[in-house]
């Protein structure tokens, strides 16, 4: 099991990273020591295609690649449309809460397990104007899933992630800027990686609740993007906020 040191170092690696093989230790490494045995960052599209910049760092057994590529499950893979449904982490098991299980679904997990990958854990990977994606973490057939941990795995994928899509920029393309907050905006978005409604916020600050949303908004509109929760982590990963705002003194 991990904690928050770790997720904090794995931050700093991630977000130093200026290539996807450095990236790929760093997630390996993560993996490990979360307690999983593979994991598997991708956009859900097929990277033989003409899109190049796509993220793909996959660490899962040479079989399940072999059926996945063979398939070609880039997005009609069960736990990939099921991502699409939500913007927090997920557990496998409860896939079928989620989507429709089809016959065809049904025989693709069993693939998976059949190649030894047991439970897993999804994060979704939602960014306006990019393909959607997501990063896994998967058991083996017969670990146990410690589920306690799962709110720092979520973080790590997350992070995870983002390192990525920076990473496989378009060459030449220029360094995404880090967008400015203001001093109340920062405040609003710590207080949002700490699970606070505009309520909360609004009565911690000692303004309206409208005056929250609106900075709220003007800082989804800075990162483009329009989940709170992406808001949180873009912030946390381009260090406008830190991970001292969001636990406190």
């Amino acid at each position: 099991m991990i904690a928050l040191a770790d997720v904090q170092s794995f931050c700093a690696t991630a977000r130093a990273a200026t290539t996807s093989a450095i990236l790929f230790n760093a997630v390996q490494d993560i993996t490990a020591r979360m307690g999983f045995r593979h994991f598997a960052l991708v956009h859900h599209i097929d990277v033989r295609g003409p899109e190049g910049t796509a993220v793909r760092l996959v660490d899962y057994p040479r079989e399940w690649v072999d059926v996945f590529e063979e398939r070609r499950l880039y997005a009609s893979d069960p736990i990939h449309r099921a991502s699409q449904k939500t913007s927090i982490g997920f557990l496998w098991a409860h896939v079928d809460r989620m989507i429709s299980l089809t016959a065809r679904d049904r025989a693709v997990l069993a693939a998976a397990r059949d190649v030894g990958i047991g439970e897993g854990f999804t994060i979704p990977a939602h960014i306006p104007g990019e393909v959607n994606g997501s990063c896994s973490f998967a058991m083996g057939a017969n670990d146990e899933l410690d589920t306690d941990q799962l709110p720092l795995v979520q973080l790590v994928g997350n992070f995870a992630f983002e390192a990525a899509r920076r990473i496989n920029r378009p060459v030449g393309a220029p360094q995404i800027p880090t967008p400015h907050l203001t001093d109340r905006q920062v405040e609003c978005v710590a207080l949002v990686a700490r699970g606070k409604t505009d309520w909360e916020i609004a009565r911690i600050l000692g303004v309206g609740s409208e005056t929250v949303t609106q900075h709220l908004k003007d800082a989804r509109d800075r990162y483009g993007v329009t989940k709170r929760t992406m808001l949180a982590i873009r912030a946390l990963f381009d260090g406008a906020i830190s991970f001292t705002d969001i636990l406190g003194s």
